[in-house]
């Protein structure tokens, strides 16, 4: 067995597409109509297809649950950040911030409110503390994590 995806239902696909491809920068792979297949692992299932599938009743599918998200990285967290300023409908849980461990991360809503985090890799932290004057042992005292794990992000 392998995992290959994940589903998500959606009330608007042709809004869904659009919002995972301008935000997210994700393709179209297939197009089955109810069922759309992106880039990254990510399929979009409609609403009423999704709760045909499962035998539930509208009442019984919740939105924005705040129990999940989809995950991404970017490199380049600011100007990810920047570009996400230009969304006027982007609704966040919370703004650009730095976690304890030094990871900068942004969260916010799709359409249906499912949670988008994009956050900056690891080796990029590793590489900007290093880059701001720390040595390896400082890192990993830092970000609480073993130093053969910085090692291995700056080879």
């Amino acid at each position: 067995m392998k995992y290959t995806s994940t589903l998500i239902a959606v009330k608007n696909m042709e809004k869904a597409k659009q919002f995972y491809h301008s935000v997210l920068g994700l393709d179209i792979i297939a197009d089955f109509g109810a069922n759309v297949t992106l880039t990254g692992g990510i399929n979009l299932q409609t609403f009423d297809t999704w709760k045909d599938f499962i035998h539930k009743q509208d009442n019984e599918i919740i939105f924005g649950n705040n129990a999940t998200e989809l995950y991404f990285e970017d490199d380049d967290i600011e100007s990810f950040a920047a570009k996400l300023e230009n969304f006027k409908n982007i609704e966040y849980v919370h703004p650009l911030f730095e976690h304890p461990w030094g990871q900068r991360v942004v969260r916010f809503y799709d359409l249906d409110k499912h949670i988008i985090e994009v956050g900056e890799s690891m080796v990029v932290v590793v590489k900007r503390f290093i880059d701001g004057g720390l040595t390896e042992e400082e890192v990993a005292a830092h970000m609480d994590v073993p130093l053969d794990y910085v090692v291995s992000c700056l080879a």
